[in-house]
């Protein structure tokens, strides 16, 4: 049998993505609406309200559905409650680069990393990078834009 792999995330994240499926689902019945008044114009070969309400429909399951496995597998972590020198899933990590410019990131789950606010998924090349890492150790990471080079300069679990 196979295990569920478990996916974490923040409170906020899975907050985010039930919302995002509390909405979905309220769009089904007015989905089924429209395939109903598009099915009432007859023709249904050359009805393009019907094929585009179909096609809404197909989205809108397949989000579902995609969306409850994800709340399904959610393990949410408050970092508050966790502690320790390494980086690990929800820490705030302060890193100086070769510029000696700071950067702050939080280390979070795929679906809620936005780098401009400061998160970064625990998959991305930094965050592999980072995760197991502590204050004072070096880490080189390869991204799209080439080489980077950071020094760990503080953790934080906030």
């Amino acid at each position: 049998m196979a295990s569920v792999e478990k996916l974490p995330m923040l409170a906020e994240g899975y907050e985010k993505l039930t919302a995002e499926l509390k909405t979905l689902r309220e769009e089904r019945p007015k989905i089924v609406e429209a395939i109903e008044e598009a099915r009432a114009h007859g023709d249904l070969s050359e009805n393009a309200e019907y094929h585009a309400a179909k096609e809404r429909q197909g989205q809108v399951e397949a989000a579902i559905a995609d969306l409850e496995d994800r709340v399904s597998r959610a393990q949410i972590i408050d970092p508050a409650t966790l502690s320790g020198d390494k980086i690990i899933f929800g820490a705030t990590v302060t890193l100086v680069d070769d510029g000696d410019k700071p950067v702050r990131y939080q280390i979070v789950g795929p679906y809620e990393a936005d780098a401009r606010v400061g998160r970064i998924s625990y998959n991305s090349p930094l965050g592999k990078a980072l995760i197991g890492r502590k204050v004072d150790d070096e880490i080189e990471v390869t991204v799209p834009s080439g080489d980077r080079f950071y020094v760990v300069e503080k953790v934080e679990f906030i």
